[in-house]
């Protein structure tokens, strides 16, 4: 990993550049054009035609058995369907299954399945289908890194085929978060042809993802582009959807542009029709140029810094809250994103169930206390950089960055981070690793500190990110390593009961004891803020802000 010693200088001058040109750049926007953008199409949906979408990443992987990736769920939502459907409410619906029942001990759930729903390969949907899935997700061969999470982990007992329309899936403790992740794409269902003839190749993307959606993945082009065609034999949208039968959409296509000036050049000149993750600073030169902007509130965990609780120096929790507190978040995160994101008080954002509103304002910016805690830590000495020391060591973390995980102008905020954690004499590394070198350095524990964040309407997020059985050495997502037997609990019971008043008391608790004892530093609440061309109407966000585009249509044939 690359050294980033004497370059302090040239950081800072970095940092102070990069914001100067934020600042300028929206300045510049509110003088090109602001107003309201005109208003999408009227009139019935038209069928046919064509849509093009820029998404800022590209999936490492498209199996959605395996991947953990929002961009892969958001994607392969167009492909695959789920059980059951959530609104925005929280509610569920039928979709692939008619009807349910869950057990009183909430350990077994139900499903009647439709009987005229088949893969786009001919291959009939039925309750084998959904335990050929299943049992897919949890075979250690696959080495899911979310579904099997989804699935429950080690409470998932198995599927049982009752009949061909009825299936039962049961847990070896309650497990009340079930409908909500059986309602995620992670949790859809392949062709059993698939399974059985190309499991081994469903992470590299292409035709043999078969799925039921209304959509099927028809070509991919590594670097460019991914182009889904529309199945002319759907019939079984989510009682959630605007319409039955086909997508009006003829052809979607997604195209990989990573970097923001690209993305959003390519929609203000029409060479694309919508565009994901639009930044907030070109938010007035795109909403001036006739194309509105789509906003939803992310569900799920915040952006934030997660320690790795069982190395040093973040093994000692003074050092932990020093870096907590020593850094200036509300500041950083308004200038660069000038208002579109919310500062995170909580490691969930506040449009989750369950989001305790009681820490906001709680931890504020106190460069002060930080460095009283360093001190009490023994970091105390100064080195001729000017950063704390201890026993003739300096005291460095290393925080890796992946090509995969940069987007949001989170390389400009991770400056701003280094810079203010300098001012109480922490010196930051950020080695950038390849996707495979960071994956792998990530579930075997070899960093100091991770950045992640996760789309999910539902507070059980909170277990994946916390509970001591989803370390990341069995595949699981906890980033700090965290064993502690009260927020096991406290997850553990808010999983076994949908009584809200209970889930709510419990996952407070969790929240407030992650702030307390300084195992995360949430940074941002983000917002979905999709481009969409005056001619394309009827785009849609689901419950984990991710758009829909089953029921869009465009004026253009």
């Amino acid at each position: 990993m690359r050294a980033l010693r004497n370059r302090h200088t040239r950081r800072g001058r970095a940092v102070a550049a990069a914001l100067a040109a934020a600042f300028l750049a929206a300045s510049c926007a509110a003088d090109e054009g602001g107003g309201t953008a005109e208003e999408g199409p009227t009139g019935s949906p038209v069928r046919g035609g064509a849509a093009a979408v820029a998404v800022h990443q590209e999936p490492s992987c498209f199996d959605i058995h395996v991947s953990p990736q929002d961009i892969t769920g958001s994607i392969q939502r167009n492909v695959f369907d789920s059980l059951v459907s959530e609104d925005a409410q929280g509610n569920f619906h039928p979709w692939l299954a008619t009807s349910w029942e869950v057990s009183t001990d909430l350990k077994t759930f139900t499903f009647k399945l439709r009987t005229d729903v088949k893969f786009t390969d001919g291959t009939a949907f039925d309750a084998a289908a959904v335990k050929a899935n299943f049992d897919h997700i949890v075979a250690k061969t696959t080495k899911s890194q979310y579904a099997a999470g989804l699935l429950g982990g080690a409470a998932y007992a198995g599927t049982e085929v009752v009949d061909p329309a009825t299936v039962r899936i049961a847990f070896s403790k309650p497990f009340a978060p079930f409908l909500q992740a059986a309602s995620t794409a992670y949790l859809g269902f392949y062709s059993p042809k698939t399974l059985a003839a190309d499991a081994d190749k469903l992470c590299t993307g292409g035709p043999h993802l078969v799925g039921t959606g209304p959509f099927k993945f028809t070509a991919y082009t590594k670097g460019q582009d991914l182009v889904l065609e529309n199945n002319p034999a759907y019939d079984w949208a989510p009682q959630t959807a605007k319409h039955q039968g086909p997508a009006y959409l003829g052809k979607l296509t997604y195209r990989f542009l990573k970097e923001d000036a690209v993305r959003v050049g390519a929609l203000t000149s029409g060479q694309v029709d919508a565009a994901v993750s639009v930044p907030p600073v070109n938010i007035k030169t795109v909403e001036g140029a006739g194309i509105r902007i789509l906003r939803r509130d992310f569900a799920g965990a915040s952006y934030g810094l997660y320690f790795n609780t069982t190395r040093a120096p973040f093994d000692d929790e003074r050092v932990r809250k020093a870096i907590q507190r020593g850094i200036d978040i509300g500041t950083n995160v308004e200038a660069v994103y000038f208002g579109q994101y919310k500062r995170a008080w909580s490691p969930i954002g506040p449009a989750t169930p369950s989001y305790a509103a009681s820490l906001d304002n709680s931890w504020p910016y106190d460069p002060a206390l930080a460095g009283k805690l360093l001190d009490e830590a023994g970091w105390s000495g100064r080195d001729g950089d000017g950063y704390r020391t201890k026993d003739g060591k300096r005291l460095t973390v290393t925080w890796p960055a992946s090509p995969s995980s940069n987007r949001e102008q989170r390389d400009v905020l991770s400056q701003a981070i280094q810079a203010d954690l300098k001012k109480v004499g922490v010196e930051v590394q950020r080695p950038a690793l390849d996707v495979g070198t960071y994956t792998t350095n990530a579930y075997k524990g070899i960093y100091d500190v991770l950045d992640v964040s996760w789309a999910r309407f539902e507070p059980d997020v909170l277990r994946l990110y916390f509970h001591s059985s989803n370390l990341p050495s069995v595949s699981g997502q906890n980033a700090a390593w965290l064993t502690n037997p009260e927020i096991d609990k406290w997850t553990d019971d808010a999983a076994a009961t949908l009584d809200k008043a209970t889930r709510d008391k419990l996952y407070a608790q969790t929240q407030a004891w992650v702030v307390e004892h300084a195992v995360a530093v949430p940074v941002y609440s983000a917002t979905a803020l999709l481009g969409v061309a005056k001619h394309i109407q009827g785009v849609e966000y689901d419950p984990n802000a991710w758009p829909l585009f089953y029921d869009a249509w465009t004026t253009r044939s």
